[in-house]
């Protein structure tokens, strides 16, 4: 598809976003069903991943949440109202744990207590009291700042209207669900979609008096800004607004332990069917408040909570084939090609089978009935083979020994760290060598939060590498337009908004240029935290003079893991002649490590030893967060030695000789206002 054509698809497609949109959220009368309306939106989101070229601000990547309405006033939250991370597999809840049991320094032992709650698919509101007294109404909006729709919510009967208990806090936001129990909604479907879409369009009347004759609940499940609150846990916060007159989920439980969590997430599965209301998963929270404040955020979500999502949709077919694709990592993951089949209002022609053992596990072979399922963003996959169904003619799938892109052995690394062979196999070429490896490898320097190079997408990637135009990422920046000038599809006009971008992307930050590399194991994250500790891409290219690689174990964040994955990308001839070209073409901007004012501003700090009940990245953050930050060796520059038991003697000389403060745990605690 040429570029006039594509913009033409693009522009059509924004075009229909907004109608929608507009029948959403201003004329509160959709127009089409979400699936429909989420797979537009992720129609456009493709093409802008393929075509860079592509902008709008209309955009789904633009937005975050949606923008507040013009019909209502829109007012700040005084604690954002965050999304949370979603679980869809008992393994990612166990990273959840782990991850928490990790930053709180406990061993594997400890147990945590989770509040399970069922989440409602509605529409999230917040209620300011004050006194006793509903004084303000907000829709959740982009998170930040909602819509001001306090007469829509005071017409719901579920919600009190004064609060007369003495234990009532003075100040407090208290937050819920909106929802439309799904026996009121047989009386609505001609109006609107579904139950979410019929909660959200009444909400945004403006008239309230339309709202009130809309049969509209409320689910109370958590509060935001507080000031009285006398409660140490979410459990008794939950049955606590039951006492203040507020309705909360019946099937609320307390539970410990993730094996419990399943159990409790699958009998509720089972009742899933039979509620009188519409819920998408499970949402855990730890239970205590004072780990809750520990934990903390990351990104835009709390550390201690996750949804549990339920699959959304299934459906039947049949396998027609089995590919293999291979990632910039050398993964070979088999895609099954199936008869297409509709599920959530979208086509459905390929699904992932993860790797070979899950392709072993579950017997799976061309020709099969499978059930596939799609939920949410995942990418869908198949779920199980309907063996009364097989056919004499099934085929078993043979998993390549060789790749299949260049012919190298196939294989299961062993790790160091589970003492487990990986279950992926891997071609063995090193990165550039294999075409399908290095073709990935281009898509991932151009991508969005690596170069982001406007007009260079995907698919462009593909035809340039064919042409031999890029081999390698610095031919990027010494492409010869003449010769694209003659391509088909291609003019003056394209050719010189294509240099433009490549030229205007010759500035970029070390850590987005460390995440364009396409190290194995180093994210967008690990990127950001390379950076901050080496500063510069002088220092980072020294590991390989240095050869000290075990300094990288220095970083809070990075481990053993991803360690290895670095020196591996150093040994190899063509990413250290990677590196050296691209430095000559490109000005790679050190890492900005400013600070705001806080209790540590302008301070450094270096842990040696074992804390006690904190744990390293708990103490790092906390230094961050107060405006100080954090070195990995002693020197004149450091200010403070915070030691723990059996701390590294050499430390502890080397900071009294060069005279920095020693100071314990409790004395660092001390100078948060804090105690051990």
């Amino acid at each position: 598809m040429n570029e006039k054509k594509v913009q033409k698809l693009y522009i059509n497609k924004i075009k229909l976003l907004k109608k929608y949109n507009l029948y959403y959220f201003e004329k509160s009368k959709p127009i089409v069903s979400d699936d429909v309306y989420d797979e537009l939106k992720k129609e456009i989101l493709t093409l802008e991943l393929n075509y860079n070229f592509l902008k709008s601000e209309y955009s789904p990547s633009l937005r975050v949440g949606y923008k507040p309405s013009k019909n209502f006033k829109k007012i700040a939250h005084r604690t954002p109202m965050l999304s949370l991370s979603n679980a869809f597999t008992e393994e990612d809840l166990y990273n959840f744990q782990k991850k928490i049991i990790n930053y709180l320094s406990e061993k594997n032992t400890y147990k945590i207590d989770f509040s399970a709650e069922p989440k409602i698919d509605g529409i999230s509101a917040s209620l300011t009291y004050k006194n006793g007294k509903l004084e303000k109404g907000l829709s959740r909006g982009d998170g930040k700042e909602g819509e001001d729709i306090t007469l829509n919510l005071a017409t719901i009967n579920d919600i009190p209207k004064k609060i007369l208990s003495k234990d009532f806090p003075e100040d407090i936001e208290i937050r819920g669900e909106v929802f439309i129990k799904n026996r009121d909604f047989e009386n609505l479907k001609e109006k609107f979609a579904n139950p979410r879409n019929a909660a959200s369009g009444s909400l945004r009347q403006k008239n309230p008096e339309y709202t009130k004759k809309i049969p509209l609940n409320f689910i109370a499940y958590t509060f935001g800004y507080e000031k009285g609150l006398k409660i140490d846990n979410q459990f008794d916060f939950l049955k606590q607004l039951d006492k203040w007159g507020f309705k909360i989920n019946p099937l609320n439980k307390l539970i410990t332990g993730v094996k419990n969590l399943v159990n409790n997430y699958n009998e509720i599965e089972k009742k899933r069917a039979d509620l009188d209301f519409d819920i998408d998963g499970i949402v855990y929270k730890i239970n205590n408040f004072k780990l809750q404040k520990r934990l903390g955020f990351v990104a835009n979500a709390p550390r201690w909570a996750i949804a549990h999502k339920f699959s959304s949709n299934k459906a039947i077919s049949k396998i027609i084939d089995i590919d293999i694709q291979i990632g910039r990592t050398g993964a070979l993951t088999p895609v099954a090609k199936i008869k297409p089949i509709n599920i959530g209002g979208v086509l459905v022609s390929n699904a992932t089978l993860h790797n070979e053992d899950e392709i072993n596990r579950k017997d799976v072979r061309i020709g099969d009935i499978v059930t596939v399922e799609r939920a949410g963003d995942v990418i869908p996959h198949i779920l199980s083979v309907d063996l009364n169904k097989r056919s004499n003619s099934s085929a078993k799938f043979i998993f390549p020994k060789n790749c299949p892109s260049c012919g190298s052995k196939t294989i299961k690394e062993f790790n160091k760290i589970t003492k487990k062979t990986d279950a992926v196999r891997r071609c063995s070429s090193e990165g550039y060598n294999c075409d399908k490896i290095s073709i990935e490898k281009l898509k991932h320097f151009v991508s969005k939060e690596a170069f982001n190079i406007d007009g260079l997408g995907k698919k462009i990637i593909e035809e340039f590498w064919k042409l031999k135009l890029i081999k390698l990422p610095q031919d990027i920046f010494k492409l010869d337009y003449n010769k694209i000038e003659q391509l088909e599809g291609w003019g003056r006009l394209s050719v010189e908004n294509l240099k433009y971008s490549i030229n205007q992307k010759k500035i970029i930050s070390l850590e987005r240029f460390i995440f364009a590399l396409g190290i194995r194991h180093i994210g967008l994250e690990n990127a950001k935290i390379i950076s901050k500790y080496f500063i510069s891409i002088q220092n980072f290219k020294n590991l390989t003079k240095k050869n000290n690689y075990n300094e990288l174990l220095n970083i809070d964040g990075i481990g053993e893991t991803q360690v290895n994955s670095i020196k591996s990308f150093f040994s190899n001839e063509t990413n250290i002649k990677l590196l050296n070209e691209l430095e000559k073409v490109l000005e790679i901007k050190d890492s900005n490590n400013k600070k705001v004012n806080g209790l540590l501003k302008d301070k450094s700090f270096l842990v040696t030893g074992k804390l006690k009940g904190i744990s390293r990245a708990e103490v790092k953050s906390l230094i961050e967060e107060n405006s100080g930050n954090t070195v990995s060796s002693v020197s004149k520059k450091l200010n403070y030695l915070i030691v723990g038991e059996k701390p590294t003697k050499r430390k502890v000389e080397n900071a009294k000789a060069f005279k920095v403060e020693v100071i314990s745990q409790n004395e660092f605690l001390k100078m948060l206002n804090k105690t051990g």
